[in-house]
């Protein structure tokens, strides 16, 4: 199992570095979690400097794809020549955005009328005909998008959900939950993201 999380310049930590985390929670599947990067480094919009694990092709080949956030993601989705470096398949992939990562989703042609997103990225993609989801999570087949930094939890949790079941997630959200806090975490990931399990069943 190939994920790719697509980490841009300026990049948001909470999104790149949580899904990966939760993501590799994963043990004795096969999974491997690469952050993929247009340059051999990229610096967070807050300073952090990381190596990429893949160049971005490396999404094409995966079998999960998922579009981080960040300070620059307008520029590079106005940007014909990064986005003409996808060729992406819903039939085949999942691929997910957290937060401004939609705006890529959407110049994708992968968006359907409606999307999870954050509220800085939403007048962008208000004034581009989308409508916004109420809700943190919201998935249409292989297609999800989440809105707000900690609703990247949902987002992995999806992917684990998807290719694992539901209790493979709840395990695993259960372990990187609060003290005192995790049957309640659990259950609320359950009535988010539960809903899209039964949407593909």
């Amino acid at each position: 199992m190939k994920i790719a999380i697509v980490t841009l310049e300026a990049f948001n930590e909470i999104d790149s570095f949580l899904a990966s985390a939760i993501l590799n929670r994963v043990t004795g599947e096969g999974w491997e979690v690469q952050i993929c990067c247009p340059t051999a480094e990229v610096t967070s919009m807050n300073g952090v400097r990381i190596a990429a694990q893949q160049r971005l092709d490396y999404a094409n080949e995966a079998d999960v794809v998922l579009f981080g956030s960040g300070m620059k993601t307008l520029e590079y989705a106005n940007d014909p020549a990064f986005i003409a470096q996808f060729t992406l398949d819903p039939a085949r992939q999942l691929i997910g955005a957290q937060c401004s990562g939609g705006l890529i989703l959407h110049r994708l042609g992968l968006t359907k009328g409606i999307i999870s997103t954050d509220s800085m990225t939403a007048p962008f993609l208000e004034k581009e005909g989308l409508r916004l989801s109420e809700s943190p999570l919201y998935c249409t087949g292989n297609i999800a998008s989440a809105g707000g930094c900690l609703a990247s939890h949902y987002l992995a949790s999806w992917v684990i959900a998807r290719k694992l079941g539901w209790q493979a997630a709840a395990d695993i959200i259960h372990y990187v939950a609060p003290v005192g806090q995790k049957q309640e975490y659990v259950d609320r990931a359950k009535a988010t993201i539960l809903p899209s399990l039964q949407d593909v069943a």
